[in-house]
């Protein structure tokens, strides 16, 4: 398997704890650490997936992200970025990144994402921008949601936190994990504010469908799929 991946960071502290921490993972690690350099190196290699960095030198992590989607490169981007804030992630998204972590990140998360997004494919998608369970449909490129075709008015924190969780249908993802997704490592864990979002969505994707979709694990968490309750 391939397990090529390039990383585009311009923080040599950054960028060298990486390439280490990688590497002993057994992936093959190049570095760029400009963006015109991290463009041209993702044109002219086979990488598994790259890591992204928001704040480069020459050409910003959000420019080279719209560059490559719109060239038609699908290779999978997870970018990094010390901006907290749901509008930064959705942007990200929206321009073609399929997923997003806040610096200082740990470790161990960005080897499970690194390896949830090799394993996770695109066979959920209608197209490279659209993420689709049942009849509920997510336009990436639009950061538009409709259910049964009818749209669906959501916030950005509500759409960071559907695309989350229909990035991996039937996956189930614990409050914790949502929690550094949607609120960054900032946010503290004794809120309750997961579960004021799970209602919020419930109630705009599901009231009044026969069909559930969001689904509560007692206990454990949360996940998005067309099963039976």
């Amino acid at each position: 398997m391939n397990r090529h991946l390039l990383v585009i960071e311009d923080d040599p502290r950054i960028a060298d704890f990486l390439s280490r921490g990688l590497t002993a993972e057994g992936y093959a690690v190049d570095i760029a650490t400009t963006g015109p350099d991290g463009l041209a190196r993702v044109r002219a290699g086979d990488f598994r997936l790259v890591i992204l960095d928001l704040m480069l030198p020459g050409l910003g992590g959000l420019e080279l992200c719209q560059t490559l989607r719109a060239e038609g490169c699908q290779v999978p981007i997870l970018m990094l970025t010390a901006m907290d804030g749901a509008e930064n992630k959705v942007r990200g998204l929206r321009l073609g990144a399929d997923d997003y972590l806040t610096k200082p990140f740990d470790f161990e998360e960005l080897l499970a994402r690194l390896v949830a997004l090799q394993r996770r494919g695109r066979e959920q998608r209608i197209d490279a921008t659209t993420l689709q369970v049942a009849d509920l449909v997510f336009d990436r490129e639009k950061m538009q949601v409709s259910r049964a075709g009818r749209p669906v008015a959501l916030t950005a924190k509500e759409l960071a936190f559907l695309e989350l969780l229909m990035s991996a249908p039937g996956r189930l993802f614990s409050r914790e994990r949502i929690l550094s997704n949607v609120w960054g490592v900032n946010i503290d864990p004794l809120t309750n504010i997961v579960d004021v979002y799970v209602r919020r969505l419930r109630a705009k994707i599901d009231e009044g469908n026969p069909l559930p979709l969001l689904k509560t694990v007692r206990g454990l968490g949360y996940r998005l799929d067309d099963s039976p309750a």
